[in-house]
């Protein structure tokens, strides 16, 4: 006998976006890029940072970019791991793809 449908209290779900435009590394290598364009725009305008006294904006700007690295390390690191099959690592590292080739994860 076939269970009756339950009316939802809450919004409808949307399913989850396919791996490709979902992983780490597609917000990990755009921000970091963007931070670093952000820190050079930045150069270009200290003296006007120093004049409205918004130096902050460059550090803020130069330690996006840099986390930017450090988020780049750890998932490499987290790659690694998952392909030497440590107990810890995500696998959804694993089932990424780069570039153009379809929206299908690797191995599969």
């Amino acid at each position: 006998m076939p269970v009756p449908e339950q009316p939802s209290d809450g919004p409808e779900l949307r399913p989850l976006p396919p791996v490709r435009w979902a992983g780490l590394a597609h917000v990990i290598i755009p921000g970091t890029v963007v931070w670093f364009l952000a820190f050079l725009v930045l150069l270009f305008l200290i003296p006007t940072l120093r004049q409205h006294d918004a130096m902050v904006w460059l550090w803020t700007a130069l330690a996006g970019w840099l986390l930017g690295f450090v988020g780049l390390g750890i998932y490499g690191w987290q790659r690694a791991a998952a392909r030497r099959g440590s107990r810890g690592a995500s696998s959804m590292a694993l089932e990424e793809t780069f570039g153009s080739r379809g929206s299908e994860p690797a191995g599969r």
